[in-house]
């Protein structure tokens, strides 16, 4: 007698835009707990008067068809937008180490596009990116200020892949910083 196959864990990821972050986040959280899902991961951020939320949810398949169903209703009536994909769980990756670069920089439209290109260049992946602008106390000149978390693949010459990055930086004059991820001590 064969043994069933393991169901594999399925997902859905939701990417919402609202005026008001926690009527949303409730709103979604709710839902997600009443069709018999649970928030994997979250993450709201706010951009001027909107706010934008993108939660990974779990769940049986009948249990995210139902949250599928009751997305755009409740999109209407808490007024908000919202854009669902279902998605595998991210293959596991042991040999990858977890990198965060920091930016500081006069603003140029540019500095992102670049810096993923010199990422993209050294098959480095992306796992989250934060970029702030802000006007600089003394001069009044716009700054930039980004985060990103990368993971290096296994086998990258990190002392190598540091000058590298170091050396980009100084020649596109952007004050940079590339260590070893750590976890946040609460």
């Amino acid at each position: 007698m064969s043994t069933p196959p393991v169901p594999r864990e399925q997902f859905l990821v939701i990417s919402a835009l609202g005026r008001n972050p926690m009527e949303l986040t409730n709103v979604l959280c709710r839902a997600s707990n009443e069709n018999r899902c649970a928030v994997v991961n979250t993450r709201l951020t706010r951009h001027g008067e909107y706010c934008a939320l993108a939660l990974e949810i779990s769940g049986t398949w009948d249990a995210l068809a139902r949250m599928e169903t009751v997305l755009p209703g409740l999109a209407k009536k808490h007024d908000f937008t919202a854009q669902m994909v279902r998605s595998e769980a991210l293959d596991a990756r042991p040999q990858a180490l977890p990198y965060v670069a920091y930016v500081s920089s006069d603003y140029r439209p540019d500095i992102l596009n670049e810096l993923c290109q010199f990422f993209i260049d050294h098959r480095v992946e992306l796992e989250s990116l934060t970029c702030d602008t802000y006007q600089a106390p003394q001069t009044g000149g716009t700054m930039l200020n980004a985060t990103l978390t990368v993971t290096l693949p296994a086998g990258t010459q990190i002392s190598w892949l540091r000058d590298q990055f170091l050396d980009f930086a100084d020649a596109l004059n952007l004050d940079a910083l590339i260590e070893p991820w750590r976890p946040q001590n609460p």
